[in-house]
């Protein structure tokens, strides 16, 4: 579990430290590119804690939501309509759910412990 936390913030440290810029024109698509990359991430950590991960789920998810938000993106762009804050909004919400049911997931675990640790 661990693995894939030190890879992200390995990668995470080599692309702040490089120095690169991302053109204006592109900065929508990374950025939505990267909420979608991130939602996907946080969605697979919680299945991971409910124990119902699906490798096979999670990167095709981990691809298709990519594709769909930078597609809302381009059509946007070329309707001339801002459709990218859809998928802003749906995978933000996505998002804090997925992070509130992770928070309780914690919360549940740690009072089971602390029962236990009472209990004994």
């Amino acid at each position: 579990m661990w693995l894939p936390l030190l890879g992200l913030l390995l990668g995470f440290a080599i692309g702040v430290l490089a120095g690169w810029e991302v053109p204006d024109e592109y900065s929508n698509y990374l950025s939505i590119a990267i909420l979608a990359a991130f939602d996907t991430l946080i969605g697979g950590w919680r299945a991971y804690l409910q124990r119902t991960y699906d490798e096979t789920v999670f990167i095709t998810g981990f691809f298709f939501n990519i594709v769909l938000a930078a597609t809302l993106t381009f059509l946007g762009v070329h309707l001339g309509v801002d459709l990218y804050l859809a998928a802003v909004f749906a995978f933000g919400v996505r998002l804090f759910q997925n992070i509130a049911i992770i928070r309780r997931l914690w919360l549940a675990e740690w009072a089971k412990r602390r029962y236990n640790r009472e209990k004994s």
